[in-house]
């Protein structure tokens, strides 16, 4: 469904006659879905507690001291994270699954997935900042 669809909806009545038999009446409403999208589109940008921020680690146990608690905010940390955090957590698929888990942008997870596995050090992170930062671009113009 796009930004510009409709989505209609059927709203139904019971009105019980006096002699005990019912009668639906139904009513359609045509309501535009851009509104609804705009605040799904604004909820991804929203900030997260700290809790469930996004805390970067280069290796288990050793954790960078970095969080990120938003998509914008994350954008920025992977431009300054070190690369084994990076690494790190693509190998894992981290990222993706804090995005869609908590962040709520199954889209942005995905299309993280789509990177190849193949890029390397600054290469991924160029990749993965590239990726993220059209996404929120996307969302910004959308809202």
């Amino acid at each position: 469904m796009t930004l510009h669809s409709q989505l209609v909806i059927r709203l139904y009545r019971l009105s019980f006659y006096i002699s005990g038999r019912a009668n639906i009446l139904s009513k359609t409403a045509t309501i535009k879905t851009n509104p609804i999208e705009k605040q799904k589109n604004l909820n991804l940008l929203n900030t997260v507690t700290f809790e469930n921020g996004f805390h970067f680690f280069i290796e288990l146990g050793k954790f960078t001291g970095i969080t990120a608690t938003s998509t914008v905010e994350f954008a920025e940390k992977l431009q300054t994270i070190p690369i084994q955090s990076v690494t790190f957590h693509f190998q894992r698929q981290d990222f993706q699954k804090w995005l869609k888990n908590t962040i709520g942008d199954e889209e942005l997870a995905t299309r993280i997935n789509q990177i190849k596995a193949g890029f390397q050090d600054e290469n991924l992170r160029k990749a993965l900042s590239t990726t993220v930062q059209n996404r929120i671009a996307e969302l910004q113009q959308h809202p």
